[in-house]
């Protein structure tokens, strides 16, 4: 194990290009996935600030699918070998727009390669830098961080997490109980084919969850639409961190505190206990 996990840094630098596009249906489904009563898009008009999540899946014949429901490793990324894996954070900065219509181009490199050992076991995280532009130019630089781990000892005891208070004064709040249907519009959306979103019997059988794991990048999305719905001025940066796994059908409350100067905010996702699952710091235009 440990000279595989020597081996992934040879990863560090890997670099994928693709080619996707803004279509009026892929708009149209992911309003009606967040409950939108939105007009239906036409050519030109700007994709709301986080819809770029749609854009570019990862696309392989059924026959690559590793067990859990992803595509195998070795590819693009690192073939690291823990079996679990997670969507565990991302950093994104919005230069410009992107538009109902357009062709986008997507340039992404492997930036960092990083092993750790936690309470629970072996961990590696992985950051993907992407870049994405239209003919425009540089639309969106964003980083993602991916955590694979291992399977949990099925001898160990269960330890509760430590649950994090909230980090602000929630000024803004909206309340989302997530169920198996949005997660398959989501999932369906984004080609994402992770187990653990509709799976029931693999995700408490084989993961040892509770519950369906609410998708870490439609948590992410409901706390950009929390700030659009709130924040006098558009988002420019956004920095998120998933802290804890959050589950079908009990209620999420997303919430916001915005500086008073009302060029940032502190913004974040308890779970129904109040529980903070996900942080985030957001810096609006001007």
């Amino acid at each position: 194990m440990t000279q595989a996990l020597e081996r992934l840094a040879d990863w560090i630098g890997n670099r994928e290009s693709d080619i996707d596009y803004v279509t009026i249906p892929s708009v149209q489904r992911l309003a009606a996935t967040l409950d939108r009563d939105d007009p239906r898009p036409k050519a030109g008009d700007p994709l709301p600030i986080g819809w770029h999540s749609i854009l570019f899946p990862r696309v392989v014949r059924h026959s690559q699918i590793g067990p859990d429901g992803h595509p195998e490793r070795g590819d693009f990324l690192p073939p690291v070998p823990l079996p679990r894996r997670m969507f565990a954070g991302k950093r994104i900065a919005f230069e410009g727009e992107l538009r109902v219509g357009d062709e986008v181009r997507r340039e992404s490199v492997i930036q960092s390669v990083t092993p750790k050992a936690g309470r629970s076991g072996q961990m590696v995280f992985v950051t993907v830098r992407t870049e994405m532009s239209t003919a425009r130019g540089l639309a969106i630089v964003e980083e993602q961080d991916i955590v694979y781990r291992d399977e949990p000892d099925p001898n160990a005891p269960k330890a509760a997490p430590a649950a994090q208070p909230a980090p602000g004064n929630a000024v803004w709040k909206h309340v989302v109980t997530p169920d198996p249907v949005m997660l398959f519009r989501y999932s369906a959306l984004t080609f994402n084919g992770h187990r653990i979103h509709y799976d029931q019997p693999y995700v408490t059988g084989t993961e040892g969850y509770p519950a369906l794991v609410m998708n870490g990048g439609l948590t992410t999305l409901l706390v950009f639409e929390l700030a659009r719905a709130n924040a006098a001025r558009p988002l420019r940066r956004l920095s998120s961190r998933n802290v804890m796994p959050l589950f079908v059908g009990r209620a999420i409350t997303l919430c916001g505190e915005p500086a008073g100067d009302g060029r940032s905010a502190t913004l974040w996702a308890q779970d129904d206990t109040g529980a903070v699952a996900l942080s985030a710091t957001a810096e609006f235009a001007g």
